[in-house]
């Protein structure tokens, strides 16, 4: 046998070649636009990103393990609130907290961005493992009327919870921390998370769970375990989300955390795919950016046989009919559970094949 073939290291992988070409043609997408979007175009796309963690942390929920989850903007409103609080100065503490002061223990505790957001994820995701514990003994219908209804009991006790959340009157003039590299950043590192974690025994044990439960636990699966683990996770994605949406906005208050906001995320993974991964980073780009294309429809309108002097909702109307016609006629939604692959572009022409292999027919 010829030495050279025994000390010759492989080669790098035609997929993992584009694999690399791509991150770096991202990497300078991302600087570009950086440079040269002008502000409103940059929080747009910022919002994007945001929008990507929240339907990727839904997705977990719904798609891979198979619970039917309505309590997602709660979880958001514990990330952002707590990171609110954490990384805001004592003076501008004293400036929001202008009926009742807030409490001696938060008053003088300012941290920095990243310990913030992660202390404000992990104390959503806390409050997930607390729930599932609670509640994922229930299925279906009944489980996702317990979630909405802790969604609902967060919304409630930020409203009335002065000394700490500011009550209604929210908390204004946060430090704009969510920088186009923090948003997208945090959505690449969760998006790859998220793709080694399905691919992982864990991942395995969710779709199994939600392909059959019955016969995951015969196979030795904990689901019980599996799904508290699956909500705890997908919490904490929620509260990362939820602070970097709080910094991005730079103001909150609990009326932006009611159930509309978990419906506008439930549309952007039915859309994508449901168990879609690549279908959930599509939908949620391409819904934020026609959410704000079709503003105009909440405007007065002139249609030449019609004219309407402002129907405000009317973009949200458009939006619940075009998930109706997806539930109707492809309740796959757009990747159904599809993923992304080099080898799939190559299948339909957009890629040249791969060579036979050594033995396979080539030379």
């Amino acid at each position: 046998m010829n030495p050279g073939l025994i000390n010759k290291k492989p080669s790098m992988s035609r997929n993992q070649i584009l694999t690399f070409a791509a991150a770096c043609a991202g990497l300078a997408l991302l600087f570009v636009f950086d440079s040269t979007l002008d502000s409103f175009t940059l929080q747009i796309f910022k919002l994007c990103a945001i929008n990507i963690i929240l339907a990727l942390s839904l997705n977990l929920i719904n798609g891979f393990t198979g619970l039917f989850s309505l309590g997602h903007a709660g979880f958001m409103a514990v990330g952002a609130y707590t990171c609110a609080i954490l990384t805001m100065s004592p003076e501008q503490k004293e400036v929001n907290y202008v009926l009742q002061p807030i409490v001696p223990w938060l008053a003088h505790i300012q941290l920095p961005f990243l310990p913030g957001l992660l202390i404000g994820g992990l104390f959503a995701g806390f409050i997930g493992w607390l729930l599932g514990v609670i509640s994922l003994r229930l299925r279906d219908d009944y489980l996702a009327i317990a979630t909405l209804g802790f969604s609902e009991i967060i919304r409630v006790l930020l409203t009335n919870a002065q000394t700490v959340t500011n009550g209604a009157l929210g908390l204004k003039g946060l430090p704009r921390f969510t920088t186009m590299w923090w948003a997208w950043g945090s959505a690449i590192v969760i998006t790859v998370f998220l793709v080694f974690l399905i691919k992982s025994s864990y991942g395995r044990a969710f779709k199994s769970i939600r392909d059959n439960e019955i016969a995951a636990e015969s196979m030795g699966v904990d689901v019980f375990g599996m799904k508290v683990l699956s909500f705890t996770i997908s919490s904490f994605l929620a509260g990362i989300a939820g602070g970097l949406l709080a910094h991005y906005l730079t103001t909150i208050d609990p009326k932006q955390f009611i159930f509309l906001k978990t419906f506008d995320i439930l549309l952007i993974v039915v859309l994508g795919g449901v168990g879609s991964i690549t279908g959930s980073v599509i939908a949620a780009i391409a819904v934020t950016i026609s959410m704000e294309a079709l503003r105009f429809l909440d405007g007065p309108l002139d249609l030449g046989f019609v004219a309407t002097s402002g129907i405000p909702g009317l973009r949200m109307v458009f939006f619940s009919a075009l998930l109706m016609v997806v539930v109707i006629y492809r309740q796959q939604g757009l990747m159904g559970k599809a993923e992304f692959s080099w080898d799939a572009l190559a299948r339909i022409g957009l890629l040249p094949r791969r060579g036979p292999k050594p033995g396979k027919g080539g030379l």
